[in-house]
């Protein structure tokens, strides 16, 4: 049985504003923010020897 079988309607549209992501769309995501969100900013690791080393 599924939680929105169970819920009445008033508390489902509680827990859709709530939930509902926010309205950050008003500011545009930086450089930076694309750069984490691709994953370029993550740390990179090599193997040196038998050990992993952080560049």
């Amino acid at each position: 049985m599924k939680m929105r079988d169970v819920l009445p309607a008033d508390t489902k549209q509680q827990l859709k504003r709530v939930l509902s992501p926010s309205t950050k769309a008003d500011e545009p995501l930086t450089r930076r923010d694309w750069e984490e969100i691709m994953g370029t900013r993550r740390d990179t690791f090599r193997r040196v020897g038998s050990r992993i080393r952080r560049n």
